[in-house]
């Protein structure tokens, strides 16, 4: 059923931007779907239609903002084994493996993760993320594996997007990067932006973009005359851009192994163990998992946190490692 919100601008509210206006007022919903509602000429001031987000507004100005009722999703199910960590009425814990993207998009309409929860169960999502994303409130990359929330209702996602708007989600990462990191632990805080050379990719602005801020700390350093130095990494986000950490990572000197698009280049590695070199060689996504996710369950205002171990595949390198080592 479409919904109106119908507001009036006091004098304390004058010159503010639209959208700020309507989130401060509206705090339930998300600024991006704010504007992405205005975008979509959902927003009258005054009875005139307004496209522009950042439109300041002015002291006993009307507004109004319609949120239609959301289109059901037209999906083909994707017969995929969902490893669910935990389920109630309303949202799902996924660990979601590499090699699958959450959502439908850029070619691909039928071998997601969307697709999937459409062959588990069809109608139980929530569906104002937009018809190709029902239940999906926040993403992670394709070859990045780990924990991940679906939303099972309205309500829970505009409550989980809410508590991701505001950095209060608790995310952590496990990740192995060439080199090691100095010093051991700190903060990266930056702007990203998307790339001025390539549109598929991020980078470190010191002007423009999206404020980013990385919490990391080294868990293990692997140095040994037969390996080049690797580090294990944890990562704690404060904020969740775009290829985040791949970005700040990379911004150091130090990507992540397996990142085939953030990378330095290394020279070419003498009389490295045959063993490492062939699994290093045979992976196929980055040594990058969300290992802890924890959050405010909507309707129960409970703190929730879920952890997850390495898959296979990183968990061998690991091993590998700490036998040469030895």
């Amino acid at each position: 059923m479409e919904k109106k919100i119908n507001l009036i601008v006091s004098k304390t509210e004058n010159n503010l931007r639209v959208d700020v206006f309507i989130k401060k007022k509206e705090n339930i919903i998300s600024r991006t779907r704010i504007k992405n509602l205005i975008l979509d000429k959902k927003l009258r001031i005054n009875t005139k239609i307004i496209i522009d987000p950042s439109k300041r507004i002015n002291f006993n100005d009307q507004i109004e903002l319609i949120i239609p009722e959301p289109r059901k999703a037209n999906l083909k199910p994707y017969k995929f084994n969902l490893d669910i960590v935990f389920e109630d009425k309303d949202l799902i814990v996924l660990n979601k493996p590499s090699g699958i993207i959450m959502h439908p998009g850029a070619g691909n309409f039928e071998n997601t993760i969307v697709n999937a929860l459409m062959n588990y169960s069809e109608n139980s999502f929530s569906n104002i993320g937009g018809e190709l994303r029902p239940g999906i409130v926040h993403r992670i990359d394709k070859n990045t594996s780990g924990l991940v929330v679906i939303a099972k209702n309205n309500y829970t996602h505009e409550h989980l997007s809410k508590q991701f708007s505001e950095h209060t989600i608790k995310r952590i990462y496990q990740l192995l990067i060439w080199g090691k990191v100095r010093p051991s632990k700190g903060k990266i805080e930056t702007f990203i932006s998307r790339s001025s050379k390539n549109r598929q990719m991020m980078e470190v602005s010191r002007i423009k973009g999206k404020k980013a801020i990385t919490n990391y700390k080294t868990l293990e350093i692997f140095e040994n005359k037969n390996t080049p130095t690797l580090s294990l990494l944890e990562c704690k986000l404060e904020t969740g851009r775009t290829h985040q950490i791949r970005v700040h990572m990379n911004y150091l000197g130090n990507s992540i192994v397996g990142d085939d698009k953030y990378k330095k280049k290394f020279k070419k590695i003498k009389n490295i163990d045959p063993l490492l070199e062939k699994i290093l060689i045979k992976l196929d996504r980055q040594f990058l998992h969300a290992k802890t996710l924890g959050f405010i369950h909507p309707k129960k205002n409970k703190e929730m946190i879920f952890n997850s171990i390495l898959p296979n595949e990183l968990e061998k390198i690991l091993k590998t490692l700490k036998n040469i080592s030895k």
